[in-house]
């Protein structure tokens, strides 16, 4: 009897299984499927034949073998030309048109606290992949999630459509659970040694950081549940987020939330916090009881940095703190920013917030409001370098006041110092080393981002502060690693700084120290090996 098509089915996950068998069926599939998968789809009413008619045999080693016959994988692999026909028709194989499969859940085994190296085994999977790869390999329909069922069934009951291009998008997608699987398996033998992920592609930006540089995409990875992660942003205002807004945003989010973690483990709070960025580094930070006042603060930090660049806050945005963020100056009219993250933006505010062409990319996730410690990013940091690639762990220090390893030199700060000296630390340890970064009542003075030595470093930041016309009297000050001598303190509380965080480990830290004294300053420092600060290189 000649039929649609023969379909192979072989699921762990049966939820939901006989219900495409059964549409399957009605489209005159004649349906093959594998011990439990076959029980399942024959107590919904359906016709299904067992693959022990197939195989020719029934599963064996503790139903350790089940689908690994070389009748089956023959009717998989067939190509379409005669010889292959004929062969199959001699041999009595049927050519298996859909395959239908999934895998036991490695992964989640290999996570769990109470796994054994013989669960693991068990739960790892061959006869699922070896199917899926094979029927990739076939140019067969190949479903490997549940949620391509609905799909498939649609394509096929519109008579195949486009049937190549959909066909090879299943196969893909298959291969691409074959590796992912491969690979997990892969890091679990051999913890360490091997690394990789998979990740797919989300958005295609129109080219990379210049025009010249195409192929540019952002590519999310496959399993990830950081609530943060910029793949579950939603872009509800402008076009496409850019190379370079994704590149700030990734930058931004570790400052914010380095904010947001330094103040709660020191401070049991956190605060309203507006943050902007401009090439990958902040330029502009407010921290405030007051959201509108975080804005101002940010905004007034570094005027002319600030006219464009990305923001983010933790508070949702209405229209009054809507107005606050765009207005600039009376006679440059309306701010142009490229980004504005939020947890959430009101109606009234995101008319108000747009720009022409769709230029002002609104990006919302309700995360932002709910700041933690644990929102720090956990998952490793890798690094393309010329023929490979370098990971590390990711920046998740926290610099503790409390630390039992914490030395005060010189005279008792303030509260509001303390609030500084933090935020100056989550901002400076989030941006190019080296750094010097400048703080006062919550707001960011300047940021010396980015140079080849601690002075310069030093004399950028209070140059920025002192263009904006900042006063400096009584602002704190953070460096991202120690001072190997006394000249960039010594301009640092010339200037009128009078509180530094940083670390220690020179040979000099006592005439720092004394530098500090005289001046009435104090000076705030863990170990360096605790919490240098080195970023972005």
């Amino acid at each position: 009897m000649k039929t649609a098509g023969n379909a192979l089915i072989s699921v762990f996950d049966k939820t939901g299984i006989e219900e495409f068998a059964r549409e399957l069926a009605d489209l005159g599939w004649t349906i093959y499927a594998s011990g439990g998968t076959a029980e399942v789809i024959k107590k919904a009413g359906v016709e299904v034949i067992d693959t022990v008619e197939l195989s020719k045999s029934g599963p064996i080693l503790d139903h350790r073998v089940v689908t690994l016959s070389r009748e089956i994988y023959a009717g998989i692999l067939a190509s379409d030309d005669s010889k292959h026909q004929a062969e199959l028709k001699k041999l009595k194989i049927p050519r298996i048109d859909l395959v239908c499969v999934d895998m036991y859940p490695l992964r989640d085994e290999i996570n769990k606290s109470s796994s054994t190296e013989a669960s693991i085994i068990e739960k790892t999977d061959v006869g699922g992949p070896s199917l899926l790869h094979a029927a990739a390999k076939g140019r067969r329909i190949v479903l490997s999630k549940a949620s391509q069922r609905t799909e498939v069934i649609k394509w096929l009951k519109a008579g195949k459509p486009n049937e190549k291009s959909f066909k090879y998008a299943l196969a893909a997608a298959a291969e691409l659970e074959v590796a992912d699987y491969m690979l997990e398996s892969a890091k679990y033998l051999n913890p360490g040694k091997v690394s990789g992920n998979i990740s797919e592609r989300l958005e295609s930006p129109k080219y990379g950081e210049n025009p010249w540089q195409g192929g540019a995409g952002f590519f999310t990875l496959r399993h990830n549940d950081d609530p943060l992660a910029i793949g579950k942003f939603k872009l509800i205002e402008g076009v496409g987020v850019s190379y370079n807004n994704y590149t700030d945003v990734d930058r931004i989010l570790q400052t914010i939330t380095h904010v947001a973690a330094g103040f709660e483990r020191n401070f049991n709070e956190v605060p309203p916090i507006a943050l902007g960025a401009k090439h990958g580094n902040l330029c502009g930070a407010g921290i405030d009881s007051n959201p509108g006042k975080a804005i101002e603060k940010m905004l007034s930090g570094d005027q002319r940095a600030i006219f464009g660049g990305s923001v983010a806050v933790n508070f949702r945005i209405n229209k009054d703190t809507a107005r606050t963020l765009m207005k600039y100056k009376v006679e440059q009219g309306k701010r142009i920013l490229d980004v504005v993250m939020a947890p959430g933006v009101d109606e009234d505010a995101l008319e108000i917030l747009k720009r022409k062409n769709g230029k002002l990319r609104v990006l919302v996730n309700p995360e932002l409001g709910n700041l933690t410690e644990d929102s720090l990013e956990k998952t490793e940091r890798v690094k393309c370098i010329r023929g490979g690639r370098l990971r590390q762990q990711n920046y998740t220090f926290i610099y503790d006041l409390n630390h039992p390893q914490i030395e005060w030199a010189g005279k008792k700060v303030t509260k509001q110092q303390e609030m500084d000296m933090i935020a100056a630390w989550a901002v400076g340890s989030t941006t190019n080393s080296n750094t010097i970064c400048l703080f006062k009542n919550g707001m960011l003075l300047s940021n010396g981002a980015g140079q080849q030595d601690r002075v310069t470093a030093a004399e950028l930041a209070l140059m920025r502060a002192k263009n904006a016309g900042h006063d400096l009297k009584g602002a704190s000050a953070y460096s991202d690693s120690f001072f190997p001598f006394t000249d960039g303190p010594q301009m640092l509380v010339d200037a009128g700084i009078r509180s530094i965080i940083t670390s220690r480990g020179s040979v000099r830290d006592n005439e720092v120290i004394e530098v500090l004294n005289k001046a009435g300053a104090s000076f705030v420092t863990l170990p360096d090996a605790i919490c240098r600060g080195f970023f972005g290189h």
